[in-house]
């Protein structure tokens, strides 16, 4: 059996389970490949993970087989799948999803004739996200179990870790700062949505010194795949889905601070460790005065430099997280020194809310730099809310956050650098327009659709951007497209269809009607955007602009007179040749609406 993505047809190999028992129509579960961070197969409920599957890399089961299996991964320009078939081509078995969501392996027994259960999944721990985000979960019987925090982590609740853990309040930085690792073993590894495979033939300790040059590292496993040798497997996410097995699994190593470090390296020191703490103790009595008041001064000059940045996060959540999200804090100095200390030769760009520089890390990390200016009363609201949401959302189309700085008044957000800037410098300059042949947009078309529909179906919360624009959609080196700019994007919680606004903010041409006139907005908003984004990156042409013989049309109203006169390809961008606009009208034909297993219509429908 084969699950993934033929990456030359398109075609996407899953399973789904039935309606129910007795209806065969497509039902709410499905059994396929994720390739958002690292690969992994994930059981969904509609678009919500309900199971995860631990198969990385290639030589760990993604079930608990009851006989022999040969499995395999790949991953290259053509496909990415995961393959596994049995040892003994006598025996006949299958594998289904059903449709109350468990995922099972059936047996055929030629003595009844029947069909026979093997075993199924998922069961308590096996349920995805069981003990919420940096909790691990601990089994106690067989539909029993129980939540306790990683190393570092305390509860969100009183209780325990079953809402999920946050990092202790009291802890020191853990950038560049006597930082390390705790290694917790036989685990099922984290949730790899926002994990990256390193390299193949690293040691534990090259694995180790490469997560700690990023300060945006949570925790790395390092592998031994038998045939393929050593590897690193790093997380920069939050740590989620993580269980203990009582044999087997993985070697976690968390990421803590030093005063976590010095406790858990006190403990497994044993009695000699103790020992040699009484000594250092009575050493350190006899230390001059003068050095410990330095060292008491410099925690000082520290804990100032941070609790700025706490007080600013803490007091600035969102309103239905308990806590903010686990930035990376990077210092001043660190920012200064990747920019050339804000060289006009690296600034990238200037809007209301400051200016954008380019830098690179010690690590030889690219980074782009959005520094919040001192004297401007636009983007501070902005600020908190881009801080506090985007680093919750993962998705190759979206733009990704590092961290933030915040020191003194300096107010600084870190991302991704994006060598080919925005959208609109491309599709509005005559000379680089001409390096977008139709193949080139329609992919950018379709990576901003994907981007949406991951904001509005598929992200853990339901995002309405408001402001999306080709100037806040950028481009990385192999010209894919990623969201940016969330700094007015709302929350729409539960059922929640739509809100409104008395502050209508965002980009006029872009905006819709009903939130123009009435400050209504929904995810449809955010669909209208992208349906004038559709239109300028086909036409060239900016929505605002004047057209032909009537002034007051924009480009929406230009596109609708020539429907009505059956017309509608004079839009093509004449940079375009002639083959491509076949190739769009070949397209925009049929083809359109069944590229991959992109759902296009769902964005038609609302």
């Amino acid at each position: 059996m084969k699950i993934g993505l033929n990456r030359i047809t398109g075609l996407n190999s899953f399973l789904t389970s039935w309606k129910s028992q007795d209806d065969p129509g497509t039902g709410n579960y499905s059994f396929k490949l994720n390739l958002t961070g690292f690969p992994q197969l994930l059981l969904y409920e509609v678009s919500t993970p309900h199971y995860r599957a631990d198969p990385w890399p290639w030589n760990r089961p993604a079930f608990k087989p009851s006989f022999g299996f040969n499995s395999n991964f790949v991953n290259n320009e053509d496909e990415v799948s995961y393959f596994f078939s049995l040892d003994d081509p006598s025996i006949i078995t299958r594998f289904v999803v059903d449709s109350s969501g468990l995922y099972q392996q059936l047996t055929w027994n030629d003595g009844d004739g029947q069909w026979k259960h093997v075993w199924s999944t998922p069961r308590s721990c096996d349920n995805y996200g069981s003990c919420g985000a940096y909790s691990l979960c601990i089994l106690d019987g067989v539909d029993r179990f129980g939540c306790t925090c990683l190393p570092g982590y305390e509860p969100k609740s009183l209780r325990d870790g079953s809402e999920g853990c946050v990092r202790k309040k009291l802890g020191l930085s853990i950038c560049g700062n006597g930082e390390g690792f705790v290694k917790l073993a036989h685990l099922k590894k984290p949730d790899a949505f926002d994990a990256a495979w390193m390299e193949m033939g690293m040691s534990s300790l090259e694995c180790e010194q490469a997560c700690l040059r990023n300060c945006s590292c949570t925790a790395f496993i390092n592998y031994n795949t038998n045939d393929k040798g050593f590897g690193c497997l790093s997380f920069y996410g939050e740590l989620i889905d993580i269980i203990e097995y009582t044999d087997d699994g993985w070697d976690l190593n968390v990421r803590v601070d030093a005063i976590e470090l010095a406790k858990y390296t006190g403990k497994s020191k044993g009695f000699l460790g103790k020992k040699r703490n009484l000594a250092i103790t009575i050493l350190s009595v006899a230390v001059p005065l003068f050095l410990v008041s330095l060292l008491a001064y410099m925690w000082l000059m520290k804990k100032r430099k941070t609790k700025g940045t706490k007080d600013y996060l803490e007091g600035n959540e969102l309103e239905d997280s308990n806590r903010h999200p686990d930035l990376s804090i990077f210092d001043l100095s660190c920012i200064a020194a990747a920019t050339d200390n804000f060289s006009p030769t690296n600034k990238l760009g200037q809007g209301g809310f400051g200016s954008v520089f380019k830098g690179q890390l010690s690590n030889g990390q690219q980074i782009a730099v959005k520094r919040l200016s001192k004297s401007s009363g636009q983007g501070m609201e902005e600020f908190k809310n881009e801080v506090m949401l985007i680093a919750k959302l993962q998705h190759r189309n979206l733009v990704k956050i590092f961290g933030c700085c915040i020191q003194d008044e300096e107010k600084m957000l870190i991302y991704e650098y994006m060598p080919n800037k925005s959208l609109d410098s491309f599709i509005f300059d005559h000379t680089r327009s001409s390096l977008l042949n139709w193949r080139k947009r329609f992919e950018i078309i379709i990576g901003i659709a994907r981007g949406i529909l991951y904001l509005h179906q598929d992200s853990r919360l339901r995002i309405i951007h408001r402001d999306l624009k080709t100037s806040n959609i950028l481009l990385d080196g192999e010209m894919n497209p990623k969201i940016s700019d969330f700094g007015i994007a709302r929350i729409i919680k539960g059922g929640q269809i739509q809100d409104m606004t008395t502050r209508v903010v965002g980009t006029y041409g872009y905006m819709s009607p009903e939130y123009v006139i009435f400050g209504k907005y929904s995810t449809k908003s955010d669909v209208f955007s992208f349906g004038v984004i559709l239109l300028e990156i086909v036409s060239g042409k900016k929505n605002n602009n004047s057209y032909q013989n009537h002034p007051s049309l924009t480009l929406i109203g230009h596109v609708w007179e020539l429907w009505r006169v059956d017309r509608a390809l004079d839009i093509v961008d004449s940079s375009i040749n002639e083959r491509a606009t076949n190739e769009f009208e070949s397209i925009t034909g049929g083809e359109l609406y069944s590229i991959n297993d992109m759902t296009i219509t769902e964005f038609e429908a609302r």
